[in-house]
C-alpha cells in the first residue's frame, strides 16, 4: 500500500466522508419542542423514525468514499466489472448527494432540516465535487503527500516529482566507478551515470544505436522524437511492449523514468532495473 497514490482530490473526499459521519449523529430535522419532546428528535441512526435516511445518505457517501479511497491501492485499470473501484465510489458519492437533496425537497410540513441535514449535505457536496473533478484538475490531481513527505527520510528536501538527493537520476549521487542505471558501470561511454540529468538532443540513450531512440521490432518511430526523463504523478502500471494486460513494472512517483520512444499517446519507458514497457496513461507527467 503507497499512501503516495492518493491526490489532494482523494484527501477531500477523505475530509467529506469524516464529516459526514459527524453529520449523521447530529439532529437530522429541527423542530419547535419543549422539554421532553426535545428528546424525540431524530439523527440518521435513529431507524426507527427515519428508516431509510442512514443507509441511502450516510452509509453510502461514507462506502463510496471508502472505495474511491481504496481503488487507489489497486494497480491502475483494475476493474470490476465494467467499471474500476474509484468509479464505483464515486456513483456511490453522487447517488448519497442526490438521496440527500431529496430528503430536502420532501422534508416533512412542521419542520426544518437540522445541523445533521445541512451539515451531511456540505459534506455529500464537497464530496462529490471532489470525485468527480479530480482528474481533470491538475491542482486537485496532484499527490496528498509528494515524495519524500513530511515525516519521511529526506522530508522538504526535493518538491514534487523530484527524487531525493543521491536518489535515482538525481545530482549528487552515486558517481564514477559505482553502478549506473540499467546496470551499466559509472564512467562508461555512451550510458548515462547517476548525477547526469539524462540524455541529451542528439544523444543516444540506454542501449540505443547513435541517433535516437530504439523501438519494438515493427513498430514505426518518430524521427523527431528525442528521449526525455519524467515523473508520474501518482504509481502507474507499465505494461509490456506486446501488448500483454498484465503489468510488468510500476512506476511510483519521486522517481525519474527515462521516455525512450513514443507510440501515438503512449510511451516507451524503461525503469531502473533495465525493464521497458508501454505506460498508457502519460496525463499529467511532468517531465526533466
Amino acid at each position: 500500500m503507497n499512501i503516495r497514490s492518493l491526490t489532494r482530490g482523494d484527501g477531500a473526499v477523505i475530509g467529506a466522508a469524516v464529516l459526514l459521519f459527524i453529520a449523521s449523529f447530529l439532529d437530522f430535522f429541527s423542530i419547535e419542542c419543549s422539554g421532553s419532546l426535545c428528546d424525540e428528535v431524530p439523527n440518521a441512526w435513529d431507524t426507527e423514525k427515519l428508516q431509510l435516511i442512514l443507509p441511502s445518505i450516510f452509509l453510502t457517501g461514507i462506502l463510496g468514499a471508502a472505495a474511491l479511497v481504496g481503488g487507489r491501492f489497486l494497480p491502475e485499470g483494475r476493474k470490476f466489472g465494467a467499471v474500476t473501484l474509484p468509479q464505483f465510489g464515486a456513483s456511490l458519492i453522487v447517488v448519497s448527494l442526490w438521496s440527500m437533496i431529496w430528503e430536502f425537497i420532501v422534508a416533512p410540513d412542521g419542520a426544518d432540516m437540522g445541523a445533521g441535514a445541512i451539515l451531511g449535505l456540505i459534506a455529500v457536496l464537497i464530496g462529490a465535487a471532489a470525485a468527480l473533478i479530480t482528474p481533470v484538475v491538475p491542482a486537485l490531481a496532484a499527490p496528498l503527500v509528494p515524495a519524500g513527505g513530511a515525516g519521511g527520510p529526506g522530508a522538504g528536501a526535493a518538491p514534487y516529482g523530484y527524487p531525493q538527493q543521491g536518489g535515482y537520476g538525481y545530482p549528487g549521487g552515486p558517481q564514477a566507478g559505482q553502478p549506473g542505471p540499467y546496470g551499466a558501470q559509472g564512467g562508461q561511454p555512451g550510458q548515462p551515470q547517476y548525477g547526469q540529468p539524462g540524455p541529451q538532443p542528439g544523444q543516444p540513450g540506454p542501449g540505443q544505436p547513435h541517433g535516437g531512440a530504439q523501438g519494438a521490432p515493427g513498430a514505426p518511430q518518430d524521427a523527431g522524437f528525442q528521449p526525455f526523463w519524467f515523473a508520474v504523478p501518482m504509481a502507474r502500471p507499465l505494461f509490456p511492449e506486446d501488448g500483454s494486460p498484465q503489468p510488468i513494472a510500476e512506476l511510483a512517483p519521486g522517481t525519474w523514468y527515462l521516455a525512450v520512444e513514443q507510440r501515438g499517446q503512449a510511451l516507451i519507458a524503461q525503469t531502473q532495473d533495465g525493464r521497458r514497457g508501454v505506460l498508457q496513461d502519460t496525463s499529467n507527467i511532468q517531465r526533466g
